[in-house]
């Protein structure tokens, strides 16, 4: 890129201030592009190619899921494979690991809400819990954080006592080790890590010295520091991410660019998937119908239907396809009911608390959305991969603890998340968790805008769950998704404990040099003592927040599992060549956040298949060529290469 473009885009940027990641500034961006002949998206590839009559598999959704299982299936040259995604290309808007937040008000995010309830998100907007989901190639790996965790042993090990064989913590390792690319220089030998892999993991390249600061805390508090790759194990981090030059590594760049001009592989955007065409008779998968340019069309399967269409739109397909709990199904009219299944139950989500604020006495200390719209900072992510813009969402460090209320040795019950900001940081952070501006106003008026952190503490193992149902047989109105996360009490008395370790970092002597002490706020509906159990527990109704780690919804197990909808083969139970590829398999949510287990699966499954039709396997071993299109994406922006860990 010449200087002169670059600096025409520069001084674009400097030219529109705001305070926030506004869509002032992008839509400024976004002209000086178009302007200059700079492709703003990706590339014109996508929806070009013309859609055959058939194929040998059909891939609903191009999420962590369905990009992984389609890039690999692909690496079989007889075999042709059409991906359907509903939403559209990356853009540089989904590039910048800071503007995490800013893309939940974007149609690269579903939306959703859940149902209104009188006990939970009561500082949200209209009471309703916010529940953003990916919409485009790359699915949820383009609005995520790009935190990158596989989970503990005990996780998977559980999984295969239940009867999912295979999918032990041995069995599942390999296909981490398979996905993963470290950039992180002391795990490149290590035998837990990968160099070889699709997927980008690395630090971001760049750190605050609160980081240093948590890291402190930890020891000081007694956490070794760790690599929670391993298993997870009890201790303190720096928190690795899915970045590569300081860019967002999504499902699709690492899986579908770098082999998009296999002549067998189609994939076709904007293509919003209403129904799997099930012969009633045979109860197998023979294709699908999908609406594209307002036109529904239908495509057939010649071996498999594969749903890839995450954790709350696979369940509302199959539903919608006669495939459900037949009471629900009938109820709405949908008939025949193939195979009478309990989808959409058993809907498992981490949560957290998203109130907690700590003040510090130096300016500059933290990240701030006004400092972030800086032209030199917008010039070091630019051009340089470095500066705050680099940051996922903020989020620095994690750490992982057990609390009073854990009785399983080496496997914690809480999740400590540091960010170097706080809802006081800027309107996008606190808007995309749904907290209104009424509700914030008058809790947090008297500091908006100051220095803080925060800690935001999650819930590990939540025994509470909710259900997703169909509204009615429209394909275009939203399902109905209910979950009263205080269904079981013991998740707030641990997610309580929790914020009281939070606490306590802040209050460590590797904190209280920059003056850091906790905001008091006062929350309208909870008059108990602040800072006491009864406290945090009433303040849980009011800021409450969800992960969007939503799960469980196509719940793995054996055919003697009355809940299980797929069975360890990941096949729908009672039909054939139909199988789901996304977190809604998961039976218990995993020690992490979802982005690579999901990719772990994608693998897992493809080699599940290509077994199935025959073909030999290499588990461990990557056959793709060199990433010499995800490399060049990157390069587009600038011509320079950078090595950090």
């Amino acid at each position: 890129m010449s200087v002169t473009i670059l600096s025409t885009i520069l001084a674009a940027f400097l030219a529109v201030q705001v305070h926030s990641f506004g869509l002032g500034v992008f839509q400024e961006i976004y002209r000086e592009y178009k302007k200059q002949g700079i492709p703003f998206r990706e590339d014109p590839w996508l929806g070009n190619k013309q859609i055959y009559e058939t194929y040998d598999f059909i891939v609903v959704g191009a999420g962590p899921g369905g990009a992984t299982v389609a890039g690999r299936l692909s690496e079989v040259e007889d075999w042709n494979v059409l991906v359907l995604e509903a939403g559209k290309d990356e853009s540089i808007y989904t590039d910048i690991p800071a503007l995490a937040s800013y893309l939940f008000f974007t149609d690269y995010n579903w939306g959703y809400t859940s149902e209104k309830r009188d006990n939970q998100c009561l500082g949200s907007k209209d009471q309703r819990c916010v529940w953003p989901r990916g919409k485009g190639m790359g699915g949820g790996s383009i609005i995520n954080y790009m935190i990158y965790t596989r989970g503990n042993r005990k996780d998977f090990d559980d999984y295969e006592k239940a009867g999912n064989t295979g999918w032990g913590w041995d069995d599942v390792l390999p296909y981490y080790l398979k996905s993963e690319k470290t950039s992180i220089r002391k795990f490149k030998d290590s035998p837990n890590h990968s160099t070889t892999g699709k997927l980008h993991v690395g630090y971001a390249p760049y750190k605050s010295e609160l980081l240093d600061s948590f890291l402190e805390a930890g020891r000081e508090l007694g956490y070794d520091e760790v690599d929670y790759t391993n298993s997870t194990p009890i201790g303190v981090s720096r928190v690795q991410t899915t970045i590569l030059k300081s860019r967002r590594c999504s499902a699709s760049k690492a899986y579908l660019k770098p082999v998009k001009h296999r002549r067998n592989l189609h994939v076709s955007i904007e293509s919003r998937v209403t129904k799997v065409l099930i012969d009633p008779t045979t109860k197998k998968a023979i294709g699908v119908e999908f609406v594209k340019n307002r036109k529904r069309r239908t495509v057939m399967a010649r071996k498999e239907v594969i749903l890839a269409a995450g954790a709350l739109n696979t369940p509302q397909l199959l539903m919608l396809s006669g495939v459900g709990p037949k009471e629900h199904l009938e109820e709405l009219g949908i008939k025949p009911v193939i195979q009478n299944l309990r989808v959409g139950e058993n809907l498992n989500e981490h949560w957290t608390f998203a109130g907690l604020t700590f003040l510090v006495n130096e300016t500059g200390l933290t990240i701030n959305e006004e400092r972030a719209n800086d032209l030199l900072l917008f010039k070091d992510w630019f051009v340089d991969h470095k500066g705050p813009l680099s940051l996922c969402g903020g989020v620095e460090g994690l750490g992982y603890i057990s609390t009073k209320h854990n009785k399983i040795p080496k496997h914690p019950d809480i999740e400590l998340i540091f960010a170097s900001g706080s809802i006081l940081s800027g309107d996008t952070l606190r808007r995309s968790l749904g907290i209104s501006d009424e509700f914030f106003n008058e809790v947090y008026g008297p500091v908006i805008g100051r220095d803080s952190w925060t800690i935001l503490p999650m819930i590990l193992h939540p025994k509470s769950r909710g259900r997703l149902r169909l509204k009615d047989k429209n394909p275009w109105h939203w399902p109905v998704f209910e979950h009263d996360y205080f269904q079981s009490e013991d998740d707030a008395r641990v997610l309580v404990e929790g914020i009281k370790a939070a606490v306590k970092f802040a209050e460590t002597r590797a904190f209280k040099r920059f003056g850091s002490r906790l905001f008091e706020m006062r929350i309208p509906g909870c008059p108990h003592a602040f800072g006491t159990d009864e406290y945090w527990r009433c303040a849980l109704k009011y800021l409450m927040y969800t992960l969007h780690h939503q799960s469980g919804t196509c719940k793995m197990g054996p055919r003697s599992d009355p809940t299980a909808v797929v069975n360890p083969q990941l096949q729908v139970h009672g039909i054939q060549s139909l199988r789901v590829c996304d977190s809604s398999i998961f039976p218990q949510l995993p020690t992490a956040h979802t982005y690579a287990p999901t990719v772990m699966v994608g693998e897992k499954l493809a080699d599940m298949i290509k077994e199935a039709w025959g073909v030999e396997t290499t588990t461990g071993m990557s056959t793709f060529p060199t990433d010499q299109v995800t490399e060049s994406h990157f390069n587009n922006f600038v011509n320079s290469t950078s090595n950090y860990g």
